[in-house]
């Protein structure tokens, strides 16, 4: 399988380096069993001659070759998380010809990927229009403002979508690249996961703060502030948006807008992550239902598994 590296100015060290070495490693564990058994024909190729990484690093990469046609483009994500950094960097002139190169590619048929705030590159490029997509759950509202076209769900680690591919956040990176090795081989995927020590995760759920993604939107801020002091009251969208003085509509509008889900959701999410630090702490899980507004531990139980993946002794065990 031929995978070519798209590296630009300002690339993320680390996912760059988690790419190439899960590839790297692949191999090394293919050619360990059959010696002509490499899999992956890796290179690093950009639009200039040479790429200065986020940490000041300068990496020589090869132009695209005419000849060469590779089956996967990978774009791993620039370091330029606040949102004003992130313009200037996608204005950039090498970013604008990386985007021209990707829609060339996409076109004759070579698959596309991305990770983290790689995945704008593929947004500005149009080539995740009408697709679903993942993205950093950090920079989810910023993505769905600025690409209203993506069916975007930031909950998930790994989105295919006819031949585009997008990771989330950060260490996505690892996921992004277990998920083209599993492309050529599902065991040789198992076996460069417990040799780099990499825990496959589906969901990004388990790592996202809510309240972080709140600061995005002053009307988001308001009803996070206002739903952390009515947890356990039962949900009300009419009176949450008349404490915040607006219609429901407006405030149903603008968490699907900028969320991504309905308010109820959210809501739910700040119950999930005040049981879970409540569940760290130590607290009985029938005190701790009856704080975040369920009315039985029970109902608890199947919220935290549901939402978490994991179970309340293996909620206590990991966090306490």
């Amino acid at each position: 399988m031929k995978i070519d590296i798209l590296a630009l100015d300002g690339v993320f060290d680390t996912g760059l380096a988690a790419l190439m070495d899960t590839l790297s490693t692949a191999n090394e564990l293919a050619q360990a069993h059959t010696p002509d058994g490499r899999v992956f024909d890796v290179r690093l190729i950009g639009v200039r001659k040479r790429v200065r990484t986020a940490q000041g690093f300068t990496a020589t990469v090869e132009a695209p070759e005419p000849g060469r046609t590779p089956d996967w483009v990978v774009v791993p994500a620039v370091n330029a998380k606040p949102p004003e950094r992130l313009v200037q960097a996608l204005g950039r002139r090498d970013v604008r010809d990386a985007r021209e190169r990707l829609r060339n590619w996409h076109e004759s048929g070579v698959g596309i990927a991305a990770a983290c705030l790689g995945t704008f590159i593929l947004a500005e490029a149009g080539l995740l229009d009408g697709r679903e997509a993942t993205t950093t759950w950090s920079m989810a509202p910023l993505f769905r403002q600025w690409y209203p076209r993506v069916r975007l769900d930031d909950s998930r680690m790994v989105v295919a979508s006819r031949g585009i591919v997008t990771a989330g956040a950060a260490m996505g990176h690892l996921d992004l690249a277990l998920w083209l090795v599993r492309q050529a081989s599902p065991e040789l995927a198992s076996q460069v996961a417990r040799f780099l020590l990499i825990d496959t995760r589906s969901s990004q759920a388990q790592y996202i703060i809510p309240d972080h993604l709140a600061h995005s939107d002053p009307l988001i801020e308001r009803f996070e502030r206002w739903a952390r002091t009515h947890l356990a009251a039962g949900f009300s969208l009419q009176g949450a948006a008349e404490a915040l003085h607006v219609h429901p509509r407006t405030l149903q509008r603008r968490t699907e807008a900028i969320l991504g889900k309905s308010p109820l959701a959210f809501f739910q999410d700040l119950r999930v992550e005040q049981a879970k630090h409540l569940v760290a702490t130590g607290h009985d899980l029938e005190v701790i239902a009856e704080k975040v507004g369920y009315s039985d531990a029970a109902t608890l139980r199947n919220l935290l598994r549901r939402k978490l993946g994991r179970g309340v002794r293996e909620l206590r065990s990991e966090l306490g």
